[in-house]
């Protein structure tokens, strides 16, 4: 197949660009280089530097293409709200502009990359109530160091359990509610048109090439730098936070068996199904690295979850995709790995 990858000089983009070439693939790569994920002109330019917001560029991009990867997207949690014009600039008017381009074009095959952010908080029960949604954690609670969500039926804390792909979607930060309208987008496109979209959403991708400390950044980025500097990674809250950290390999792997879905729009979690807390993971790369173990400042971020761990079984049953490197082996990976300039 000929497949544009959108955002395909980025992180996950490159690793995905690469794998697709490897399976014999011929993939076009389309990067508008923005200045948050590219500070400096990297290495590998793309095929077709433009913007996913220019209809033009995206027409003539999906000449003769087969499917489209879309990767194309402002991460993280962003600086404060004067992000907010440029996260629903490129990430949905984006994805708008490119949907409709491929319904001309009748492109009817999308992977989205999505996010485990469109759950906000994980799942929960509560040993009084059972599974509830969780309450909004309190400024008061998380200055007194109470991080905990809790329950809010009887106030007590909750208990974290994994979530599937089924679970209430509610977004808590403006990155989390940008990448809910892609899908909510790629589900009524699919509807109308009879395309097929595989919206995987991503844990917490760690891995070769990740960018540098940047307010865009990964966790394990910031904890990279940090340890390459010879400081402490600086672990928020009380370090208990619990997430999937999954390889970069593996994603891209996800992303090469996402081609194969039917008409209609799916979600997947892109995840290894294990719980690691930030502490736990800052402590793994500090050994990889031969640094100083991590400092628990107790500080927080509004916008953070407590908890987000997935279960990957509706991955494994219909992609056939299982997480293959395992934490202790990626970090070493990682820590020895080139990240972006």
């Amino acid at each position: 197949m000929r497949i544009l990858v959108t955002g395909g000089a980025g992180f996950i983009g490159t690793h995905v660009s690469t794998i697709l070439r490897e399976a014999g693939h011929d993939v076009v790569v389309f990067d508008a280089l923005h200045p948050v994920a590219h500070p400096a002109e990297p290495v590998d330019l793309p095929d077709v530097r433009g913007d996913v917001r220019d209809a033009a560029a995206v027409r003539e991009a999906l000449v003769g293409v087969d499917a489209v990867v879309h990767h194309a997207a402002m991460v993280g949690m962003g600086v404060d709200l004067a992000d907010l014009p440029e996260y629903v600039g490129n990430n949905d008017l984006g994805t708008a502009v490119l949907l409709a381009e491929m319904a001309r074009a009748a492109v009817g095959r999308l992977v989205l990359a999505s996010s485990m952010v469109v759950y906000g908080e994980g799942a929960y029960r509560c040993p009084a109530d059972g599974s509830v949604p969780p309450g909004p954690r309190s400024t008061v609670d998380l200055n007194a160091g109470r991080f905990e969500p809790p329950c809010p039926r009887c106030g007590r804390f909750l208990e974290s359990s994994t979530v599937d792909e089924d679970a209430v979607l509610e977004p808590r930060s403006v990155y989390a509610a940008t990448k809910l309208a892609q899908e909510h987008l790629a589900s009524a496109w699919a509807r109308e048109s009879g395309s097929a979209v595989a919206a995987l959403r991503y844990h917490n991708v760690y891995g070769p090439g990740m960018p540098r400390d940047t307010p865009y950044s990964g966790v394990a980025a910031i904890f990279r730098s940090a340890l390459e500097a010879g400081r402490a990674p600086q672990v928020f809250e009380d370090g208990a936070q619990r997430r999937d950290f999954v390889h970069v390999t593996d994603v891209a792997r996800a992303n090469l068996l996402a081609l194969s879905v039917g008409p209609g729009f799916r979600a997947y979690n892109v995840s290894s199904g294990i719980s690691t807390t930030v502490g736990e993971m800052a402590a793994g790369l500090s050994s990889a690295m031969a640094g100083p173990p991590p400092v628990v400042t107790g500080r927080f971020r509004a916008g953070d979850v407590r908890h987000i761990v997935a279960t990957p079984t509706r991955a494994a049953a219909e992609l056939g995709f299982v997480a293959q490197i395992g934490l202790e082996e990626g970090l070493r990976d990682f820590a020895a790995a080139a990240l972006r300039c």
